[in-house]
């Protein structure tokens, strides 16, 4: 079997990340305990914070719908993403780099949805005193860099159309 340069970039990406959210997030659960108490980790600046969100980012919620509303939403999210590879050029690793992160990230929150009703496991605690950014998780980090080389790879392939629709 032979693999595109974009299976090549897409799979083994896809699965360290999902690994790798897995995995912190279990070691969390099991070092991080009590949760919302905070942990110093590079000073006051990184601290990691065991606690559970059952909402979306940023804490969004759908009240008591958000477990299976959130969970209906990554499943399409991830429909629309394997579409998305599979229209996704051969050669073009950027796209697929992305959208691994992306999927990754989407398919570990949602694993974590359905595991348990608390919601997704988040511990990475970023900020300086009482102002705090968000707790978060690998998951939500390798969506945010994802939907970034995702932009880039769509900025790239809007410069080669233009590029060829203006040579002769």
């Amino acid at each position: 079997m032979s693999w595109t340069p974009k299976a090549r970039r897409f799979w083994p990406l896809f699965l360290l990340v999902l690994l790798a959210d897995c995995g912190t997030k279990r070691a969390a659960e099991t070092h991080l305990v009590p949760a919302n108490v905070p942990h110093e980790f590079v000073g006051e600046l990184v601290r990691l914070t065991l606690a559970y969100n059952p909402g979306a980012a940023m804490s969004i919620s759908l009240g008591v719908h958000s477990r299976l509303g959130f969970s209906l939403l990554a499943l399409g999210a991830l429909a629309i993403l394997g579409h998305m590879y599979r229209q996704t050029l051969p050669g073009d690793r950027l796209a697929a780099a992305g959208l691994a992160l992306i999927a990754s990230g989407a398919l570990g929150n949602l694993l974590d949805r359905l595991r348990s009703p608390r919601g997704v496991v988040d511990f990475i605690d970023v900020g300086v005193g009482n102002l705090r950014f968000w707790t978060f998780n690998v998951a939500d980090v390798a969506i945010s860099c994802g939907a970034i080389l995702l932009v880039l790879a769509f900025q790239r392939a809007g410069e080669r159309e233009s590029a060829a629709s203006l040579s002769p």
